[in-house]
């Protein structure tokens, strides 16, 4: 079954997030290809770690490769051949998680945006002084690879500004994977300060963009969000917020409470989300429940369908 096809029958549930279930498995993710390091160091804690989603009820695995990047692992001295091989592999360690479990389950290729590669925090800032066509440029061989790879959708997460968002939807064109496109917002604007509606417009007539949304934001901020993404294209909604907890970029660690609760999911699923699941520091144990929710008859009318374009 096709993806889309798939996302139409029923919400599917996403996986959490990867590094935490990487870090409480022992695994030091300090450096600044974070989990993406492991793909080369030990990739069986990869897959050990999507299967652990899996296994928890998620439906789609989000790839290792949210910080692989050709840039990132040259400066570690990893050449292009050798990291076009690390992102074709992370997909076939996503895919390989999900043998044997008797249904049917999907990977997601992330692509993480320019802000992850330079490890700075950046991402959650946007706004980095380069073009739309520079950051086309960055994206597309990355793009490509993962696309060859045959993933089920791309994941275009985190994007912090409409530049950025801009520069991806032109990058996926003609990839033949279909995606979708996903911002860091706070409050009612991207990162980078743009009203959402602006942000989600963008995809509303991007064929090749199955879905739209936010992730790994404040889970206080999703509810509206998924209202005006449904709203505003009239695509399915992705939702994945992180716990809630704040990322501190020069201490490199969380700070500030949780406030992820799988009791907001029926909201979300009301107001159209039909990819739902979790972002970093929600384990395994939220997305169980996440699917719990998910399984939940809707009140909305079957087959359940996010709300029509209004814009």
């Amino acid at each position: 079954m096709r993806f889309a096809d798939a996302l139409a029958r029923r919400p599917l549930v996403l996986d959490g997030g990867l590094s935490n279930e990487l870090e409480a498995a022992g695994h030091d993710l300090s450096d600044a290809l974070w989990s993406a390091r492991l793909l080369a160091d030990r990739p069986d804690a990869i897959e050990a770690a999507h299967r652990a989603y899996y296994e928890a009820g998620a439906d789609v695995a989000i790839t290792a490769s949210y910080q692989a990047t050709y840039e990132g692992f040259a400066r570690h001295g990893i050449d292009a051949r050798r990291t076009s091989e690390l992102l074709r592999l992370s997909v076939a360690l996503a895919r390989r998680a999900g043998d044997g479990l008797g249904r049917e389950v999907w990977v997601a290729a992330s692509a993480g945006p320019y802000g992850a590669m330079l490890a700075d925090g950046s991402e959650y800032r946007g706004r980095y002084g380069l073009s739309v066509a520079e950051l086309e440029r960055f994206h597309r061989p990355r793009l490509e690879t993962l696309a060859a790879a045959r993933p089920d959708v791309l994941a275009l997460e985190t994007v912090p500004d409409t530049d950025e968002a801009r520069a991806l939807l032109r990058a996926v064109r003609g990839l033949g994977v279909p995606a979708w496109l996903s911002y860091s917002v706070a409050g009612g604007r991207t990162r980078a300060g743009q009203p959402l509606d602006e942000a989600f417009a963008l995809a509303a007539d991007a064929d090749e963009v199955i879905a739209v949304g936010v992730n790994c934001c404040d889970p206080r901020d999703a509810g509206a969000a998924v209202v005006l993404a449904a709203r505003v294209t009239g695509k399915p909604v992705v939702v994945y917020p992180n716990s809630g907890e704040r990322w501190d970029a020069e201490a490199r660690m969380w700070r500030g409470p949780a406030r992820f609760a799988a009791g907001q999911v029926a909201g979300w699923r009301a107001a159209g989300a039909r990819l739902v699941g979790g972002c970093c520091r929600v384990g395994p144990q939220t997305i169980a429940r996440v699917a719990s929710e998910l399984s939940e008859p809707s009140e909305l009318s079957a087959p359940d369908r996010p709300a029509g374009r209004d814009v």
